[in-house]
């Protein structure tokens, strides 16, 4: 939109008139207020002579200053030079508020109409210069960036891309940087500087101009004032377009000033003489690289005979170190046996001696099974516990005490086994869409005995496993049932969803050989009857025990899987050379005796013959 030139120049000149009445005291009307008051206006006139007069600053050509003034077109004013107006174009960017001040002052003191007037020139209101000042004062104090950001005297030319010496570049663009760093919104800014200038500080300087921040904004070549819109409308229309024209002029800018420094750059004999040194340093560098390989290549054979010396000797010290920490650790672990076979002896004894802590006989053959339930379930420090206090008690105190631990322990047990229970008929209960059962509602006790024994034995890797598993469930079942690889895997899978192999299986063994051994103890059992006498005088007690001889039968304990892993080590320690081979591995398993080990020796023996015949089939 071409700018909108129809102000009238009356109008220019009454409103700068109004604007130079309120900036300045000296033109505000007469107020009534006497000589004194005449007075008082005279003495501040004086004042403000004397002080323009003493500013030499200020001193310009009167006649070429009053022909400049005259030249000016109040319609144009937006095209003038506002410092040449005001008398401060030697000043320009440099002026202060204050010189402004001052300059508008004496402008308004020689030029105001009323002055003119009455020194008897003719004023002209409709097309008067002093619009022009007023027009510049306001635009120097309300709009002073947007005016300096287009200074007309400013040169925004971009410095040549040749140069003849170094000295010719520091000279034209050390000018060129020094006149444009005027725009930096960042202070201070570094400049050029000289050939002997140092690397941080060139770092630096290039770094801050390739990050340059110019202040400049171009809001005073707008083609039309948002305000003069009659619409909303063509208001935002006009902002657009505004916006727009100065997006455009500050991009330019900044390639102007971007093209610049990277002339500079290119050009600037320090970085030629910085890269020349990188080079130079990186060549060193790399020859001391090839001298080091070398160097190392020549010590290589030393370190290595170095080295394999060390590694000898670490090797004979790890070794000792390990063989001693491996017969502490067994010294330990036998310690620990120990303690646990002579807390069981303990309690054993402590039962046996207090009659199992039963009234008759059925009641201390069912102790005598809590007994070894008791042992087995458990721990060292339980154990120790429970025979400290059944050693300070009475045989009251101490049968209610071993009841209440037997049947702690018989209500954990029973716990899981409800649990196992409800796990296998929820097996046993499952059938497929065709109305047949899954094949895991006929296992016996015995049966998923034999299958946690043997999966134990045949453990994941074995060739054929299932098949080797279902051969061995098949030689040592006692019904006889031909079950096949499917149908044990499906088993094993269901016993590992319901955690079936802890001490509720155990457990369930354990009394399953008990009942075995009550079943044959029937026509010759072992009585014990214990008379206690107590002397009312001392407190002493006085037991007599009365034993039948019988034959004593005895059902086969099951292997748990550690004395499993004692016998293997200790067939491994003691080889069949030793003289008293089975001695000292009986040694090692505590709780078995030597022909146990043997037995369980030919058992393995055996199971191992079973699955390679399986394999073979």
């Amino acid at each position: 939109m071409a700018r909108n030139r129809n102000t009238s120049p009356h109008d220019l000149v009454d409103s700068s008139l109004t604007v130079a009445t309120l900036q300045d005291v000296l033109f505000k009307p007469l107020e009534a207020g006497g000589e004194r008051f005449l007075q008082l206006r005279t003495l501040k006139l004086e004042h403000f002579k004397r002080e323009f007069n003493s500013d030499k600053s200020y001193e310009i050509n009167t006649e070429e200053d009053i022909q400049y003034l005259r030249s000016l077109e109040p319609t144009d004013w937006k095209d003038q030079d506002h410092y040449a107006v005001l008398g401060l174009k030697h000043l320009r960017v440099r002026a202060s508020e204050d010189d402004i001040r001052k300059a508008y002052r004496i402008r308004v003191l020689k030029h105001h109409p009323d002055k003119r007037m009455g020194a008897g020139e003719q004023v002209n209101p409709e097309c008067d210069y002093f619009a022009c000042i007023v027009k510049a004062f306001e635009t120097l104090t309300g709009k002073r960036q947007a005016y300096d950001s287009i200074d007309p005297t400013f040169d925004n030319y971009v410095p040549p891309k040749t140069i003849t010496s170094k000295d010719d570049f520091f000279t034209v663009y050390g000018k060129w940087f020094e006149l444009n760093s005027r725009w930096s919104v960042k202070t201070p800014v570094p400049l050029l500087g000289n050939i002997n200038t140092p690397r941080d500080k060139v770092d630096h300087f290039y770094s801050f101009w390739y990050e340059f921040d110019s202040w400049r904004e171009y809001s005073y070549l707008d083609e039309e004032e948002k305000e003069k819109g009659q619409y909303r409308e063509e208001r935002r229309w006009i902002d657009k377009q505004n916006k727009a024209a100065r997006a455009k002029l500050k991009k330019e800018e900044m390639t102007r000033i971007r093209s610049a420094v990277d002339i500079a750059y290119s050009l600037d004999p320090r970085i030629v003489m910085f890269k020349t040194q990188d080079s130079e340093e990186k060549l060193a560098k790399k020859m001391e690289k090839k001298k080091a390989v070398r160097e190392k290549q020549e010590q290589e054979e030393q370190l290595r005979r170095d080295k394999a010396e060390k590694a000898r000797l670490e090797k004979e010290r790890i070794e000792a170190e390990a063989k001693e920490k491996e017969l502490n650790a067994k010294k330990e672990k036998e310690a620990i046996k120990k303690m646990q076979k002579k807390e069981k002896k303990t309690f054993r004894t402590v039962c046996k001696t207090n009659n199992y802590y039963g009234t008759d006989d059925k009641s201390t053959i069912d102790n005598m099974a809590f007994m070894e339930t008791l042992c087995e379930v458990l721990e060292l420090n339980e154990l120790e516990e429970l025979n400290k206090q059944l050693t300070t008690m009475s045989l009251d105190d101490g049968s209610l005490l071993f009841l209440k631990k037997a049947d702690e322990v018989n209500q954990k047990i029973k716990a899981e086994r409800a649990a196992t229970s409800q796990v296998i008929s929820g097996s046993k209960n499952g059938y497929g869409r065709n109305g047949s059962s899954n094949g895991l509602d006929d296992w016996t006790s015995e049966d998923l005995a034999l299958l946690i024994k043997s999966v134990n034995i045949f453990p994941a890797g074995t060739v054929q496993r299932w098949e080797v598993v279902a051969n061995f469930i098949q030689q040592h079942g006692s019904n006889g049932k031909r079950r096949t690889a499917k149908e044990v895997l499906a088993k094993a899978k269901d016993l590992k969803a319901s955690d079936f192999s802890k001490n509720s299986m155990k457990e369930e063994v354990n009394q399953m050989a008990y009942a075995v051994f009550e079943k044959n103890q029937k026509s010759q059992i072992k009585c014990e009857a214990e008379e206690t006498k107590r002397d009312d005088d001392t407190g002493n007690t006085t037991t007599t025990i009365i034993t039948a001889p019988v034959e004593q039968v005895e059902e086969a304990k099951p292997w748990t899987a550690e004395e499993q892993k004692m016998l293997e080590q200790a067939l491994k320690t003691y080889p069949a050379s030793h003289s008293d081979r089975w001695d000292r591995i009986a040694e090692c398993v505590p709780g078995r005796n030597k022909k146990e080990c043997m037995a369980r020796f030919k058992e393995l023996a055996a199971l191992i013959k079973a699955k390679k015949m399986a394999q073979k089939k």
